[in-house]
């Protein structure tokens, strides 16, 4: 039997309002996750995956201007869409933290140097589980023992300074689940953390995962840590998803131009010493006052010219649960909305009024 969905993001854009136009850094963005899941958020640093995120939570800053539906089965198993709360409204407040958490890339910033960590822990727990603060405090103490603090009593007391970085990223996940998400946002949560300290975050929230049987959404750019800890994966690339699909099939098979980018740019085992790691060239282009064209037309090698620098690409399915947006891939499915896309650019073209010296022409 197919588990239900938790969330599903349909056609989600943030638009920014600035002085020389509109930053555009989610555009189109659709996925869903499932009860018990894990998916891979993937893409270079830029390309909305932690803007993406915070759209969910309602947390961007106010100069965010979202759309689209994100909608999410609450704890009564009722679907509603996140995006039409007030994200200062008491309906998101019952959500944020208490049955959506996330843990931040930077543990050091994400806790205030003023309060002890029990307290900030102990936060979550009043707010949302009881107003006992003697039971609240027992709480607080058993989820720091889950997630592998010793000591806790005396590290309850402690101000963030006092901890190292792994125990930090510890109180961290801690924080996120006192109060037993149903679903759990990771941006980059290892990024600041050695390769061993590294290795037990991550085991550490898949065992945690298990027993509170949360869904995860994985946000990274270390393709390894995707492949340890996803389901499935979204490659993200310029405010867009451009392949998504589980993760065996995107690591054994990637399709679109830019994953097989990132997967030729990782260091593989038994590879040859002179052997050059893969670069994409060029850099992602700024989300704003975009050409109707491919994100990724400038630097692909398998750019098509005269299609890909006219029209964007859409998700199409090439097998159950893998899509690609890509008109040069060899797939039947991608060909036919190729062809779809290639008739519509000439009847366009057919319909344009004809120009005579560079200038319309005008009535007699």
């Amino acid at each position: 039997m197919e588990k239900e969905n938790i969330i599903e993001v349909k056609d989600l854009h943030v638009d920014i309002k600035m002085m020389e136009g509109t930053l555009t850094p989610v555009r189109g963005v659709n996925f869903e996750i499932k009860k018990g899941e894990t998916l891979g958020l993937v893409g270079e640093s830029g390309c909305g995956k932690s803007i993406t995120c915070k759209a969910i939570l309602g947390i961007n800053d106010k100069k965010c201007i979202p759309s689209g539906e994100i909608v999410f089965r609450n704890e009564d198993e009722n679907e509603v869409d996140l995006l039409k709360m007030d994200p200062k409204g008491k309906e998101i407040r019952n959500v944020r933290g208490k049955q959506i958490s996330m843990i931040f890339q930077e543990p050091m910033v994400a806790f205030s140097p003023m309060y002890t960590i029990g307290n900030q822990i102990n936060e979550a727990t009043l707010l949302h589980i009881t107003k006992d603060k003697k039971k609240a405090k027992e709480i607080s103490l058993e989820v720091m023992r889950k997630v592998g603090i010793a000591n806790v009593e005396k590290r309850y007391n402690q101000y963030p300074h006092e901890f190292s970085g792994g125990m930090l990223q510890r109180a961290l996940i801690a924080m996120a689940l006192v109060c037993n998400p149903k679903l759990l946002i990771a941006d980059e949560p290892t990024t600041a953390l050695d390769v061993t300290i590294q290795a037990q975050i991550l085991e550490l929230m898949k065992e945690l995962q298990k027993e509170f049987d949360m869904a995860i959404l994985f946000i990274t750019h270390d393709l390894g840590v995707v492949a340890k800890m996803c389901d499935r994966v979204a490659v993200m690339y310029l405010g867009r998803i451009v392949e998504t699909g589980d993760a065996t099939t995107i690591y054994a098979n990637p399709q679109h131009p830019y994953t097989r980018g990132l997967m030729g740019s990782v260091h593989k085992i038994g590879g040859r010493k002179d052997e050059r790691l893969f670069s994409i060239e060029g850099t992602v282009p700024l989300a704003m006052n975009l050409p109707k064209q491919c994100g990724f037309y400038d630097r692909c090698d398998a750019r098509i010219e005269g299609l890909c620098d006219k029209a964007e690409p859409e998700l199409v399915e090439i097998e159950k649960g893998h899509k690609i947006a890509c008109f040069a891939c060899q797939n039947a499915a991608c060909q036919a909305h190729r062809k779809e896309v290639e008739e519509r650019l000439k009847r366009e073209e057919s319909t344009k009024e004809p120009v005579e010296g560079g200038k319309k022409r005008g009535k007699r």
